[in-house]
C-alpha cells in the first residue's frame, strides 16, 4: 500500500521515443504514403507492373518449381494492381481538375460497372471476390497438386463452384442482366493536379490576350506565345499553357462534327446498356455459368483424364446449348456486342482443353514449335507443359 502523501504517476514519454500510439499509427500512416504515391505515380506503376507481367512469360521452365514462382508473381502483381485500381478510381472520383478541352466519353463497360459497384455494396464485394479467385486459381492449383490428384481436384471443383455461386448472385443483382467481364470497372488514367483555379486562370487568359495595353481588343492569331507558328494550328495561351480546340479542315467539318455529338448509348442510362434476360435467354446465362463447373466435375471423376472424350463433349454441349438458346435479338447495344463476341472467342480455348487437345491441338502445336526460332520454340515447350498438366491454364 502507498503512503497518503505519495500518488502514482504515470511516467512521461521520453523526447524522441515513439510512444504506444505512434506505433500503433506508423502502418496506416505509411499505408496512406503508399496511397499518395501511387495516386501521383499512375503511369510509372502501370510501366512497372507491365514489366513484372512479361517476367512471368519467361520463368516457366527455367529452374524447378519455377511455374509456381513464375505464377506466384503474376498472382500477385494481379492482386496488387486491383488494388492500385481501387486506388485510382478513388482518386479520379476526388479530382477537381476540370479538364481544359472536350472530356473523353466513358466506355459503355466502364459506366455499367461503375453504376453497380457504386450502386450496390453487395455487387462490389461479390466482384472482388470473383476476380480474386480468378486471378489465383492456376496457383492454388499448383499448390494442391503436391498433396496430390485427389487434393488437386477437390480444390479445383471448389474453385469452380465459387466461381459460379459468384456470378449466379451478380445475376441475380443485376436483374437478370448479362455478365460482363471483368465485372470491375478497369483503370483510368488521372488527371494531374491543376496549380490554379483553371476557370478563372481561363478568363483572365482570355482577357488579356484578346485586349491589347490600351484596351482595345485585337484579332486572334495562330502564333505561340514564342511568336511562331503553330504546326497544329492551335493558339496557346502564354500565361496557362492552355491551348485553344483546333478548327477542323473545311473537309471534314461533318467527320469533326460527328465526333462531338452524344449517341443514343452515350446518354443512356448505364442500367439500360444491358438488357434484361427472361426465358431461355436466362436459362442460356444460367448453362453459360456452369459449364466450366459441369466440365471440372465430369473431368475429375474421368479415370483417363488427357484422352477420355466424355467430359470435353460435355462441357462443349453445354456451352454450345447456351449459345443456342440465347436470345439473339439482345445484340443490341455496343456492350452486348463486344460480350457476346467475347465470349465467341473465348470458344476458342476448348481447343486446348482435355482430349481434343491431347488427340488434335497438341500436334499441331508441337509442329509450330519445332519451325519456330529456338527461344520462341523454347517458351512455347515451356508452356505445353502448363496445358497439359493444370486446368486453369486454359481457363477463359
Amino acid at each position: 500500500m502507498s503512503s497518503p502523501g505519495m500518488h502514482s504517476k504515470s511516467p512521461r514519454p521520453v523526447a524522441g521515443s515513439p510512444s504506444v500510439g505512434n506505433v500503433l499509427s506508423l502502418p496506416p500512416r505509411f499505408l496512406h504514403l503508399y496511397d499518395d504515391f501511387i495516386a501521383k505515380n499512375a503511369h510509372q506503376v502501370s510501366q512497372i507492373e507491365s514489366a513484372l507481367r512479361s517476367l512471368t512469360y519467361i520463368i516457366p521452365g527455367r529452374f524447378r518449381d519455377a511455374e509456381i514462382a513464375s505464377e506466384s508473381i503474376h498472382s500477385g502483381v494481379q492482386l496488387l494492381s486491383l488494388y492500385h485500381d481501387a486506388l485510382l478510381r478513388r482518386a479520379v472520383t476526388l479530382s477537381k481538375q476540370v479538364p481544359t478541352s472536350i472530356p473523353q466519353i466513358p466506355s459503355p463497360h466502364s459506366r455499367y460497372t461503375k453504376f453497380w459497384t457504386h450502386k450496390s455494396p453487395l455487387y462490389r464485394r461479390v466482384a472482388y471476390v470473383l476476380q480474386i479467385v480468378s486471378y489465383v486459381e492456376l496457383l492454388c492449383e499448383m499448390a494442391a497438386k503436391r498433396r496430390g490428384e485427389r487434393a488437386r481436384w477437390r480444390i479445383v471443383i471448389l474453385l469452380e463452384a465459387i466461381k459460379a455461386v459468384c456470378k449466379l448472385f451478380l445475376l441475380r443483382i443485376t436483374g437478370a442482366r448479362p455478365l460482363i467481364t471483368p465485372p470491375l470497372p478497369e483503370r483510368e488514367p488521372i488527371p494531374d493536379e491543376p496549380e490554379e483555379d483553371p476557370e478563372e486562370a481561363e478568363l483572365r487568359a482570355l482577357e488579356e490576350d484578346d485586349m491589347d495595353r490600351n484596351g482595345h481588343a485585337r484579332p486572334p492569331h495562330p502564333y505561340g506565345p514564342s511568336g511562331n507558328p503553330d504546326p497544329n494550328g492551335e493558339w496557346t495561351m502564354p500565361r496557362t499553357g492552355m491551348s485553344l480546340p483546333t478548327l477542323p479542315a473545311p473537309g471534314d467539318i461533318s467527320g469533326y462534327l460527328l465526333s462531338r455529338v452524344l449517341t443514343a448509348d452515350d446518354i443512356k442510362p448505364a442500367r439500360k446498356l444491358l438488357n434484361t434476360l427472361q426465358g431461355s435467354a436466362h436459362a442460356a446465362e444460367v448453362l453459360h455459368i456452369l459449364a466450366p463447373l459441369v466440365y471440372a466435375a465430369a473431368l475429375a471423376r474421368s479415370k483417363d483424364r488427357r484422352r477420355a472424350w466424355t467430359p470435353w463433349v460435355l462441357g462443349v454441349g453445354v456451352e454450345l446449348a447456351a449459345r443456342q438458346l440465347r436470345d439473339h435479338g439482345l445484340r443490341t447495344t455496343p456492350l452486348e456486342r463486344e460480350e457476346w463476341g467475347r465470349r465467341g472467342w473465348g470458344m476458342g480455348w476448348w481447343a486446348m482443353k482435355g482430349a481434343f487437345y491431347e488427340n488434335v491441338t497438341k500436334g499441331a502445336v508441337e509442329g509450330v514449335r519445332r519451325r519456330m526460332p529456338s527461344l520462341v520454340g523454347g517458351i512455347l515447350e515451356d508452356y505445353e507443359y502448363l496445358w497439359e498438366n493444370y486446368h486453369f491454364s486454359t481457363s477463359a
